[in-house]
C-alpha cells in the first residue's frame, strides 16, 4: 500500500520524535520509587552529613525517599564499585569526593575505572582543610613550623585519617612544596587522629574545618593555616597556606555521581534540583556551619573538575610513591 507523500512525512517525523518523547517522559516520571545514595564513609562524618542533607532535600522536592546507605572501607572504593556496577537508571547514586578521582592512581588493582564508569551529576560543596598543631608546640606560624621541622627532621609527627585520605594528600602536597621531614602517622579515620592530637600523642594534622573549628575556638588546637588559596570566612584570622607556599591549594569536592549511561534527562533533573538546593538559605547556612563553600556546577563542569582532580592528585601520589595499606 502506498501512502501519500504528506502522510508518509508525518509518519516519519512522528517516528523520529518517539525516542525524544520517551526520554522526556522517563525524566518526568523519575523517580517513581525510592533512590539510594551510597556513601563510602561511616555515619556521622562530614561526607555522611552531606549525603543526608542532599537526600532530605531531594526527598522533599521529588516526592520519593532518597535513602543513604553507608558502605565504608577501602578509601571509598567499595561504595564507588557498588554504584558503577548498578543499573544506569538513576536509582543508585554515589556521594562522591575527590578521593574517588585520585583512587584510580592510588589503587592499582581496582576492578573499575571511575573516570570511565561514573557519570558526573552535580557538585554540592568544596571542603577545605586546616593545618592544626597541639598547643604545646613552640611555634605559631607556618614559617616557624617549617624552620623547626628542618632543624629537627623526623621529630614532629603529623597524623592523617589513613593512607590516601584527604589529610594525607594535603600533608604530602605540603611536604613536597616545603621540603620538610616529618613523621607521618596514619590512623583509621579522622576521629581517632583528632583524639590523639588533642591528647598530644601526635603533634600536627591537616583537619577538616568541621572536626577542628570547635577545638580551635576552645584553644585546644592551634591553627597555623587553611589549605585553600584564600582565607576562610569561618576562620578569618587564620592565614592561607598559599601566603607562605604560593602554589599550595588543597580542598576536596563533594558531589553526586551515577553509573555511566544514566539517561541525560535524569542527570539533568538531579543537577537542576541540587543546584536549586545550593541557592536555598537553609542549605547554604548548613554548609557554612560545616566550614565549607557551596559549589553549584553543571554536570559537564563537574566532569571537568573530576578529571582535573585526578590529574593533580595523581601527580602527588606518584611523586611520593604512596601505596595503600
Amino acid at each position: 500500500m502506498k501512502l501519500p507523500r504528506r502522510n508518509f512525512l508525518h509518519l516519519a517525523v512522528g517516528a523520529a520524535a518517539l525516542p525524544v518523547a520517551s526520554r522526556v517522559a522517563r525524566a518526568q516520571a523519575y523517580p517513581s520509587r525510592p533512590v539510594r545514595i551510597v556513601c563510602g564513609y561511616p555515619p556521622g562524618g562530614v561526607v555522611d552529613i552531606y549525603a543526608r542533607l542532599i537526600a532530605q532535600w531531594l526527598s522533599e522536592r521529588l516526592g520519593q525517599q532518597f535513602i543513604v546507605e553507608n558502605k565504608s572501607g577501602a578509601g571509598g572504593t567499595i561504595a564507588a564499585e557498588t554504584v558503577v556496577r548498578a543499573a544506569p537508571d538513576g536509582y543508585t547514586l554515589l556521594l562522591a569526593t575527590s578521593a574517588d578521582a585520585w583512587n584510580a592512581t592510588l589503587y592499582d588493582n581496582l576492578k573499575f575505572n571511575f573516570m570511565r564508569d561514573a557519570a558526573a551529576v552535580a557538585t554540592i560543596a568544596r571542603s577545605p582543610g586546616v593545618l592544626v598543631v597541639h598547643p604545646s608546640l613552640p611555634f605559631n606560624s607556618v614559617p616557624e613550623l617549617i624552620a623547626y621541622a628542618k632543624s629537627n627532621p623526623g621529630k614532629i609527627s603529623v597524623a592523617s585519617a589513613g593512607i590516601g585520605s584527604a589529610p594525607h594528600m594535603y600533608w604530602e602536597l605540603f611536604r613536597s612544596l616545603s621540603g620538610v621531614d616529618m613523621l607521618h602517622v596514619p590512623y583509621r579515620g579522622g576521629g581517632p587522629a583528632v583524639t590523639d592530637l588533642l591528647a598530644g600523642q601526635v603533634q600536627a594534622y591537616f583537619a577538616t574545618t568541621a572536626s577542628s573549628t570547635e577545638h580551635i575556638r576552645a584553644g585546644k588546637l592551634r591553627p597555623l593555616a587553611v589549605t585553600t588559596a584564600k582565607r576562610l570566612v569561618v576562620l578569618p584570622d587564620v592565614p592561607a597556606l598559599a601566603e607562605f607556599l604560593s602554589t599550595y591549594e588543597a580542598s576536596i569536592f563533594v558531589g553526586i555521581v551515577a553509573p555511566h549511561n544514566t539517561p541525560a534527562e535524569i542527570i539533568g533533573k538531579l543537577n537542576e534540583e541540587i543546584n536549586r538546593a545550593l541557592a536555598d538559605p537553609r542549605i547554604t547556612r548548613r554548609i557554612a556551619e560545616i566550614g565549607d563553600t557551596p559549589l553549584p556546577l553543571s554536570s559537564s563542569e563537574f566532569a571537568a573538575l573530576i578529571a582535573a582532580e585526578a590529574e593533580k592528585w595523581g601527580k602527588v601520589i606518584r611523586a611520593a610513591n604512596i601505596k595503600p595499606q
